[in-house]
């Protein structure tokens, strides 16, 4: 196996355990295993000793065809790590299905974290295989990370209807196992199931353990031991060479813990004390070769005596086909453990700590910090996972990192500042500053007043710790809002860092530009963030260069600058080479909101539709709402207010902006839409709920809730409000220079004079505005505003205006008949209007024209929409004034 940055992988973990010699075929389940009829999730749950393995063993090489489509994977207690976990599941499914997991494999290096993009990646990759494929994993019981367990509760969820999950588990995993049995999804093979009947424990005891028992003592024995296999298997090696089995049956008695303790002290008591030594010693190790146990032993003949222990059926599994590896029946080498450790506990930690130096000369490193630290040699583990550190990180193997670091004692790290920035690197890295701060605090004292007795192994992540402190002090500047102390500390960082550095100087980078944008200083934001993206393509991290594209494309967008932004997002994707890395859907996502602001329709389309087919796994999690914001403005652009509506509620949903400022909320969204629909009071309604009023104070983090503000201002007839309101968001956003808003506010003054009867103010806004937007091409910001900016279009001379006015259906026209008028009323909307004047309320109205009221509400919006107004009082008034 291809070795990762942090481990290389076991290919041992691959291979099902040998189909032992005198082994029960147990017909009875292997034809339940084989059953044509799939389900989604085979689980073979049982305590210890019942012979799990063993089954799936039998029927994983029960035929060519089956060992062909099955992939076997061993699990052990270091498989909760998440990366390590997928990793491994990718390998074995590649044994038998060479084409899948290459995709996985690539989030799993971007994103470690986020479990369900890479199951669904694979999923996806499954669905295309065309053979049966089914994924054993064996000893799942091992697993206790719960993000693990929910993420294979997604795929069991979703597994193509040719793959099958085989789990085998000392306890039922905390699955949906209710809901899989309920639709005859779950196959389920329980202890009663595995445990022997009285045949077939006949059968081990005459055939494969070659004892002379009566039919009596078979059926007392298996009543004692109520089938558990392990039991008798212990039993059977105690009755070995007796002249008292009948007497020997009657006595065994006890539980499970009782009955193994004794039944092994038998075991024991009866081998050669080299024998007996031999176990006791190497029981320290999870997987045994020669090599390793004549370490730990002292002798010379491990490859030997592991041969002879197989040979003798003492609980020996081997792990491949060479017998070169094996391991304990978990069961047996638990019973060591406990006896070696009641006999010499002094001895145990010297026994890991010569497993250790072993792993540690062999270039496994991570099995070496297990056994140093299982061994209480600290000071060593220390120093490896100090060595350790960069590879971990640089396969995105935090967890484990951060196990380890933890495990070592708290006074440890006082002289060993190197480590002391591992385990800070390590939580802030798994979201968790908990004890940071101390760390921190420590860790500069070291940087201000070096210690002759500083304990230090890896010299170049020494000299980096000035630069890294500062950055990892940034960090928690911002997390604490402190937006001063983000910029001082990040460009410290910049100063203090190696011009090769490229990924500190980026998340320096960063860090800086987060802090500007917070604040609305969007030129010095831009800056920086166009600074990471550059640091990020040096170093090779580009799910680093696609995140921090998207942030710079924002501040882009918010700058006015349409063709900037779309740079940004198509050299983004660019670098990406095609690969569906972790944010590549969000690229097309951005390019969509830029074509559709130019109503570039059939692109923007074609773009999210990109988006899609990717699927969320390949967007920042932090940003799963941008699909559903984008799609919602592309349904209210193709007339679907319903719908645009009803994607934003499910945007609200998953809202999250990460660090980045929350300049567009989606409750902002939504009152904009119930504008566009005509619902003036569910817009104020969010207004007053939210607290945004005309005199706030303003500043670049509301700017967009003030913007629909005054939009609700306006469709309510609080031209005053509205207008005093816009004139302060205008004088804002041009400081600022944000040139989006300043566009939308200067189209918004001019609607407002419209409605108030002031035209050439009205123009002179919506000039101004044209002008701003003619180089970038802003299109859809007027497009949006409807019919009454179609009539003030139609009297403008801009090079823009043709285009814009093609948006709404239509190229320019003539004058309307009444300067003013959007478009003639139609006869039954005459009728309408007339009765509007009159003290009749909407109802009455209805039954005098008698029409449905909804449809009577439908002619007083399109009357509404063509005077340019928002309420009865200011239609009749317009009316008037119209001649009409």
């Amino acid at each position: 196996m291809e070795p990762t940055a942090g481990a290389p992988l076991l290919e041992t973990k691959f291979h099902a355990p040998r189909r032992r010699r005198g082994v029960v075929h147990r017909h009875r389940l292997n034809s339940r295993l084989r059953s044509g009829d799939w389900p989604s999730l085979t689980l073979v749950s049982a305590p210890a000793g019942f012979g799990k393995t063993t089954l799936l063993t039998e029927w994983f090489g029960s035929s060519t065809e089956q060992e062909s489509s099955t992939a076997w994977l061993s699990l052990d207690g270091r498989d909760n790590d998440p990366a390590l976990f997928w990793s491994y599941v990718v390998a074995a499914l590649q044994t038998v299905a060479p084409q899948v997991g290459a995709t996985s494999l690539s989030l799993l290096r971007s994103a470690p974290s986020a479990m369900e993009p890479v199951v669904a990646t694979l999923l996806n990759d499954l669905d295309a295989v065309t053979d049966d494929v089914a994924l054993v994993l064996d000893d799942y019981h091992v697993i206790e990370s719960p993000d693990l367990h929910q993420a294979m509760a997604y795929m069991v969820e979703h597994l193509p209807p040719h793959v099958r999950l085989v789990l085998a588990s000392r306890a039922d995993p905390p699955l949906p196992l209710a809901r899989l049995r309920a639709r005859g999804e779950l196959l389920e093979i329980r202890a009663a199931d595995l445990r022997f009947t009285t045949d077939e424990a006949a059968t081990y005891l005459h055939d494969a353990m070659g004892l002379a028992l009566t039919r009596a003592d078979v059926g007392a024995l298996e009543a004692r031991t109520e089938g558990w296999i392990a039991a008798l298997q212990l039993a059977a090696l105690s009755m070995q060479g007796r002249d008292d089995i009948p007497d020997f049956i009657a006595g065994f008695a006890g539980d499970d813990r009782f009955v193994v303790d004794y039944l092994v002290g038998e075991v024991l008591e009866r081998q050669s004390e080299e024998v007996r030594s031999f176990l006791l010693q190497t029981a320290v190790l999870d997987r045994l070769s020669g090599p390793l146990c004549d370490a730990v032993t002292g002798g010379n003949d491990g490859k030997a005596m592991l041969e002879r222990l197989d040979r003798a059926n003492l609980f020996l599994v081997p792990l491949d086909d060479r017998r070169a590896w094996y391991r304990y029946h978990h069961l047996f080498a638990d019973v060591l453990r406990a006896r070696q450790l009641d006999e010499e506990p002094g001895h145990v930690h010297e026994l890991h700590r010569r497993a250790g130096a072993w792993y540690e000369a062999h270039g496994d490193r991570a099995e070496a910090i297990s056994h140093a630290l299982a061994g209480a040699d600290f000071a060593k583990a220390a120093e490896l996972v100090e060595l350790a550190g960069p590879a971990m990180r640089q396969a995105r193997q935090e967890a484990t990192l951060r196990r380890w670091l933890e495990a070592l004692p708290d006074e440890l790290f006082p002289d060993r500042p190197v480590l002391t920035v591992g385990l800070i690197g390590a939580r802030m890295a798994t979201g968790d500053v908990n004890g940071v701060e101390p760390l921190l605090r420590s860790v500069e004292q070291w940087i201000d007043a070096p210690r002759p007795t500083a304990i230090v192994f890896d010299e170049a992540e020494l000299a980096r710790l000035p630069a890294q402190v500062s950055v990892y002090r940034a960090g928690l500047a911002l997390l604490a809002g402190d937006i001063a102390g983000t910029i001082a500390h990040a460009d410290r960082a910049l100063d203090l860092m190696e011009s090769t550095d490229h990924l500190g100087r980026g998340a320096a980078a960063a860090l800086t530009g987060l802090a500007h944008w917070a604040v609305g200083e969007l030129e010095p934001a831009r800056s920086r963030y166009a600074a990471a993206v550059t640091s990020f393509v040096a170093a090779g991290f580009i799910p680093d260069v696609l995140g921090v594209s998207l942030g710079l494309a924002d501040i882009q967008l918010a700058q006015g600058r349409l063709g900037d932004a779309m740079r940004t997002f198509e050299s983004a994707l660019d670098h990406t080479d095609g690969q569906p890395l972790r944010g590549t859907a969000d690229m097309h996502i951005g390019l969509s909101e830029v074509l559709l602001e130019r109503n570039e329709l059939d692109d923007a389309i074609r773009h999210l539709e990109a988006s899609g087919a990717l699927g969320e796994h390949a967007g920042l999690p932090q940003h799963a709402y941008r699909w559903r914001v984008a799609t919602a403005r592309i349904r209210l652009a193709q007339g679907d207010g319903a719908g645009a509506l009803e994607l934003l509620h499910d945007a609200a949903r998953v809202y999250n902006t990460d660090f980045s400022p929350a300049v567009r909320p989606i409750p902002a969204l939504v009152a904009r839409v119930h504008l566009a629909l005509g619902d003036v009071a569910a817009a104020l309604r969010w207004a007053a709920d939210r607290g945004v009023t005309a005199d706030d104070q303003l500043d670049y983090v509301q700017e967009f809730e003030h913007i629909t503000l005054a939009r609700g201002l306006l469709a309510d007839g609080s031209l005053d409000d509205a207008l005093q309101l816009l004139d302060r968001l205008l004088a804002a956003a041009e400081a600022g220079q944000r040139e989006g808003s300043v566009i939308e506010v200067l189209i918004l003054e001019s609607l407002a004079h419209q409605a108030g009867g002031d035209v050439p103010a009205a123009l002179a806004a919506l000039e101004q505005a044209l002008v701003r937007a003619e180089p970038e091409g802003w299109v859809r910001v007027f497009v949006d505003e409807g019919p009454p900016m179609a009539a003030l279009l139609r009297t403008v001379s801009s090079p823009l205006a043709p285009r814009i006015l093609a948006a709404f259906g239509g190229g320019p026209s003539p004058t309307p008949a009444r300067s003013g008028l959007v478009d003639e009323l139609s006869s039954r909307e005459r009728d309408v209007l007339r009765l509007l004047r009159s003290d009749l309320s909407g109802p009455d109205i209805a039954r005098e024209l008698t029409v449905s009221l909804n449809t009577m509400r439908t002619h007083t919006k399109s009357i509404y929409a063509k005077l340019g107004v928002s309420s009865r009082r200011e239609a009749v008034r317009r009316a008037a004034e119209l001649g009409l």
